[in-house]
């Protein structure tokens, strides 16, 4: 196939016209050619060290990517259940050990539980399927045999092992429906748990299911489930869901327009609510309040920064109800609407921005309310049938 015709050949020549150097020594002078072949090489060498060396960024970047996903599916292929026989003489060598294990098992699962409302924690207990549930009734027949004073401790370690398994499963459901929320809003539900696995810290505090201080392979599948939730749904949280200002009162909509103070075509990179002086303005999603103060243009602003790259910015403002470092939920009252900065009368400009870039606010204030409540019903749903059955 001919991927260059005469005259392309002849213009990538023209880059690489031949060239001479010359070079003085002891009196006498070298002259040396560089071949417009010669460069040709030279380029394309250096063109593929940039390949690779960008390749083996773009691997790097990748294996970061699927670090997370790759944690989940090592602790599912390790979370197998342990062989009844090998349980078996857990018990019988040591059973002051056995019960250590137990006990603090109960307390890994009890610092879970404290963290989840109490209709969630019926939910999982009333939900009996288990994955371990034939090798535990397995283990209880073998200790009733062999070693009947430690059935009591085996009834309780099966008790357990269902309810880590029972809310493990739960997690994973809610996660699936707040990643598929996310989906259909437009947005990479990745992005967001990156996003809010990077914005940690604290002191370490390790968690153990064992007396020796590890961690069962079933029980930290537990804790990466519940993460996996808990960061999509703050994701799903911090999508602008509610309308800053009075939905019927757009005067003014995202993209090009007829610049209001000069006529010239202009991007306008938001949308513009009318409305009277001091009327409230509310926080389209929850965040962290991350600028207050005047910027070039847009006069007296709120900005609201969200996950995944995501800030909201509410311009033209008389007045502020909140300042830099405070949480704010979807419909708290920020601010009022003015007319400061570049503006022709009252009104609030409205800005999303990802990354940095504006994107239409529209299809977020009309869409997310519907998908949230859509995900939330289907959760309310389930947990009904489950409740009946």
């Amino acid at each position: 196939m001919q991927i260059f015709t005469a005259g392309g050949w002849d213009r990538l020549r023209s880059w690489f016209p031949e060239r001479e150097f010359f070079m003085r020594s002891d009196g006498q002078v070298r002259f040396i050619t560089v071949t417009t072949r010669m460069q040709m090489i030279a380029a394309g060498a250096l063109a593929a060290l940039v390949l690779v060396v960008l390749g083996t960024m773009g691997a790097t970047a990748f294996s970061q990517y699927r670090a997370a996903s790759e944690r989940i599916a090592l602790a599912d292929r390790e979370a197998h259940v342990a062989q009844s026989e090998t349980r078996l003489a857990d018990y019988r060598d040591d059973l002051a050990h056995t019960t250590a294990d137990l006990e603090q098992r109960q307390a890994y699962l009890e610092g879970m539980l404290d963290m989840l409302p109490e209709d969630i924690v019926a939910e999982v207990k009333a939900d009996a399927a288990t994955d371990s549930g034939a090798e535990s009734e397995k283990l209880i027949s073998m200790i009733r045999d062999s070693f009947p004073e430690a059935e009591g401790l085996a009834r309780i370690e099966a008790r357990q092992l269902a309810f880590a398994e029972g809310l493990t499963r739960y997690a994973d459901r809610r996660a699936t429906r707040a990643e598929a929320a996310i989906r259909k809003l437009g947005l990479d539900p990745r992005a967001m748990q990156r996003a809010s696995a990077a914005a940690m810290g604290g002191p370490l505090e390790t968690l153990s299911s064992e007396a020796d201080g590890s961690l069962d392979p079933r029980f930290e599948r537990l804790g990466l489930s519940l993460a996996r939730m808990s960061a999509l749904e703050r994701g799903l949280d911090s999508i602008p869901q509610v309308m800053p200002a009075d939905m019927n009162l757009i005067s003014s909509g995202f993209g090009p327009r007829s610049d209001p103070f000069n006529g010239t075509a202009a991007m306008h990179s938001g949308l513009d609510f009318r409305g009277a002086l001091g009327s409230p303005i509310h926080a389209a999603a929850d965040g962290r309040v991350s600028f207050v103060g005047v910027r070039s243009g847009y006069g007296n602003v709120v900005e609201i920064t969200h996950t995944s790259g995501m800030i909201t910015r509410y311009a033209h403002m008389s007045r502020f109800n909140t300042r830099v470092g405070a949480r704010v939920d979807a419909g708290d009252v920020i601010g009022a609407i003015g007319s400061t900065g570049r503006s022709t009368g009252p009104h609030l400009h409205f800005e999303v921005r990802i990354n940095g870039r504006a994107v239409n606010p529209r299809p977020f204030l009309e869409t997310a309310p519907d998908v949230l409540e859509e995900a939330r019903a289907e959760f309310a749903g389930h947990r009904g049938a489950t409740h009946r059955g």
